[in-house]
């Protein structure tokens, strides 16, 4: 390729052609160049994504195909192959020995979830808009016990259960479950809080609305997206928890799923096609909600909990 200049000469003021060559410059590579680059570097990056997914999906592989194998499919050098057959029978068998406790972690979970939820809620309404003196050292003295970790006040913590006659209940892990979430909930309402204009509070205060009245009737209708972080945070943490019900719940009656499926494993045998099941089965209501509300979750936090 080549471009041709016309230069007009100083003798006869007749354009003369002069070629100059663009061959090889840097300028010959730009768009259609950087283009293809950009292309191969998009595949490879998509590549090393699915690698890393392929990865991580790897274990939920092994216990779809597991949980649908017969007892005689399950063995070590069988382990990655599909079944022969489709055998549901371990789901069945799985459910018989965990719908007891797969209530328990419901009427656990969903209580504590709305309750922690609510109470953090709250606190966030005041430690944002209603401000008082040493507002700031309360709130960090509640975020720090984010940080304090669960196996240091477990014997305490058992102590105190006793004391009050609610060891080994539904009732007072929950108040332990309701105890321990108020500091992130605390943390996203508080910073969601943040973001919804004062002088809309005002305005609200000038036409006699009280504390109370402010709250219900304008930052609750608000706080949906904040509500939907909150539950889904919570109501995943009180489901999958196992050392504190481990803990303060020594009676099988009472167990959530979560110690029920510890425990689904024989002494000497593991019908490890059942142990799959289960593990599927105490899953499978944290999966849904992310399925179902997980774009609400993402939106949630980038509309709220990350400012301020």
């Amino acid at each position: 390729m080549s471009s041709i200049d016309l230069v007009v000469t100083a003798e006869d003021e007749q354009p003369a052609p002069v070629r100059r060559s663009t061959t090889g410059g840097r300028g010959s590579r730009g768009p259609h160049s950087r283009g293809a680059r950009a292309r191969i570097t998009r595949v490879l990056l998509y590549a090393l994504l699915f690698l890393f997914a392929l990865w991580y999906l790897t274990p939920i592989y092994v216990l779809l195909v597991t949980s649908m194998k017969g007892s005689s499919d399950i063995t070590p050098d069988k382990m990655w192959m599909l079944p022969t057959s489709i055998n549901l029978g371990s789901f069945a068998s799985a459910w018989a020995k965990l719908s007891p406790n797969f209530i328990n972690s419901l009427v656990l979970a969903v209580p504590a979830a709305i309750l922690s939820s609510m109470v953090g809620s709250l606190n966030g309404y005041v430690l944002a808009k209603w401000k008082f003196r040493g507002a700031d050292t309360v709130f960090t003295l509640i975020l720090f016990g984010m940080f304090i970790p669960y196996q240091a006040i477990l014997i305490p913590l058992t102590q105190i259960m006793s004391n009050i006659g609610l060891y080994g209940s539904l009732q007072g892990l929950m108040l332990v479950h309701i105890i321990y979430g108020i500091p992130i909930t605390t943390l996203i309402f508080r910073n969601y809080y943040a973001a919804i204009p004062t002088e809309l509070l005002e305005a609200a205060k000038v036409d006699g609305a009280g504390f109370i009245r402010v709250y219900r009737s304008i930052l609750l209708p608000l706080s949906a997206s904040g509500f939907v972080v909150v539950l889904i945070w919570q109501f995943n943490s009180v489901w999958n928890d196992f050392l504190f019900a481990v803990t303060l719940i020594p009676n099988q009656a009472n167990w959530p799923v979560t110690v029920a499926l510890n425990n689904l494993s024989g002494s000497m045998i593991t019908d490890w096609n059942v142990q799959m099941a289960g593990a599927l089965i105490a899953a499978l209501p944290t999966l849904l909600i992310f399925i179902i509300l997980g774009r609400y979750f993402v939106r949630g936090l980038l509309a709220g909990s990350l400012k301020g």
